[in-house]
């Protein structure tokens, strides 16, 4: 059921995304006078087709769904009656062709600045940026960052969530910079962090960015005591109720959840001699964990969760939100910083700054569509914002067979005064297409790599 809604996250998410990307060319080739022949979702042999509109375009939902395409009117592709040579595309001037082109990445730029603005003015549920006591031998242990403190700006930016220092730091970490950070201590005291990160190693960009710089979200510890119990669960069935507290397992004392839930994933399916209290009374049992399997490993699983002080964990929380023009402002700013960020990415790794460790392909993406759209909505549509970024960028890339290549064409051809050669045109086709497959392979590649080392 879970590959199930993977695939079904992936799939609508690919869907919405091409047909965004297509009716961006769509629409700007029908406000050029450019006759439209198709539009397809998905490549292959159609499942469903019907034709439309007074050009009778014919619209098709393909088998094979990992892309689209616009067919329009064109001499180099079929014979053209007569009567439509001035609909044809080839026959357009080099700015309608130019402008019909870069439609389709411009609208996956503004349908991300449009995804944003909607979720800053509805206000985005985030951790507030408190810091957890950092590990020996980061960068953060080496600045005096402390348990609890409160990171109030970067670089003189300010930040009001954990998402802000996530992508304030992974874009710092690229630059290997001298980094000030303002803080507020649990006293209210306001100081100041410098974080050295010259030393950090930009192929490990592909993990956790905040863990290596030693950067880790405070959490409150939570006391082993049970708040819920799933029905049918082990737990129920040893006889554990909501408000029992662990006090010992297999004679180890038992002082946070944390120290509970490392004792039952390291027993599956194997006995766990639990002791706990119930009001007044001390009780023990016995059971065995649910073997489980998680990233190929077994690990154990009673069903019970913890009970968790809502008053402390609302402490931690923020809703940030936006005004009208505000939430366009900062989607505007959002979208930029993440397209300037994916694109100085990819030229660190064409210089080899960056591991290639860090290119993902369809596997990763649609791992990453099931899990935004099991965390709900906002996640989910931060994710369709995020990949929607990505298609533009791509898109806009010099490389023939893409948007991008067929722009650098048409910029030749502005500054030439005539259209680039057939020859260099059928040249650019092969190494386009040689390197797009590449790209594809390392992709492919590294996908795989991940499933098989979880």
């Amino acid at each position: 059921m879970n590959l199930l809604h993977t695939i079904a996250a992936f799939v609508v998410a690919l869907g919405a995304l091409v047909i965004v990307h297509e009716y961006g060319h769509y629409l700007i080739a029908r406000l050029c006078g450019v006759k439209v022949l198709r539009f397809s979702i998905g490549f292959g042999p159609p499942l469903w087709k019907k034709r439309f509109g007074r050009d009778a375009t014919e619209w098709v939902v393909a088998a094979v769904p990992l892309g689209g395409y616009v067919k329009m009117l064109d001499e180099r592709e079929g014979e053209v009656a007569p009567q439509e040579l001035g609909r044809a595309f080839n026959r357009q001037n080099v700015w309608r062709r130019y402008a019909v082109v870069v439609a389709g990445p411009l609208a996956n730029f503004l349908f991300a600045i449009l995804i944003y603005w909607l979720l800053f003015m509805h206000g985005v549920q985030e951790a507030r940026p408190v810091v957890a006591m950092p590990a020996s031998g980061t960068p953060a242990a080496s600045a005096g960052f402390e348990a609890g403190e409160t990171i109030r700006a970067i670089n003189g930016e300010p930040v009001t969530s954990w998402q802000d220092v996530r992508w304030r730091m992974l874009q710092l970490a690229l630059e290997r910079a001298q980094v000030r950070v303002e803080v507020l201590n649990r006293s209210n005291q306001l100081n100041w962090r410098t974080l050295d990160l010259s030393p950090f190693d930009a192929e490990q960009l592909e993990g956790d960015t905040l863990a290596l710089i030693g950067l880790k979200l405070y959490r409150p510890e939570i006391s082993p005591v049970i708040g819920q119990i799933v029905s049918g669960s082990v737990a129920e069935h040893a006889g554990l109720q909501a408000g029992d507290r662990i006090l010992t397992a297999n004679g180890k004392p038992i002082r946070s959840w944390d120290e509970l839930v490392e004792q039952v994933r390291g027993h599956a399916g194997r006995e766990l001699r639990l002791t706990y209290q119930r009001g007044d009374e001390r009780r023990e049992l016995t059971l065995t964990p649910e073997a489980v399997q998680q990233n190929g490993i077994a690990v154990g699983r009673i069903g019970a969760a913890a009970k968790l002080d809502q008053q402390a964990l609302d402490k931690l929380v923020t809703v940030v939100r936006y005004g009208g023009a505000s939430a366009l402002a900062k989607a505007v700013e959002k979208t930029w910083d993440t397209s300037v960020f994916s694109l100085r990415m990819l030229g660190r790794m064409l210089i080899g700054q960056v591991s290639w460790k860090n290119l993902s392909g369809p596997v990763t993406i649609a791992d990453y569509a099931g899990q935004s759209a099991q965390l709900g909505l906002v996640s989910y549509l931060n994710f369709l914002a995020l990949i929607s970024i990505s298609l533009g960028v791509l898109n806009l890339l010099p490389i023939p067979l893409l948007d991008g290549g067929h722009l650098m064409y048409y910029t030749v051809e502005i500054f030439k005064g005539s259209p680039v050669s057939d020859r260099i045109m059928e040249i650019g086709q092969k190494l386009g297409l040689t390197l797009l497959l590449v790209l594809m392979a390392f992709a492919f590649y590294n996908d795989i790599n991940r499933l098989i080392s979880g």
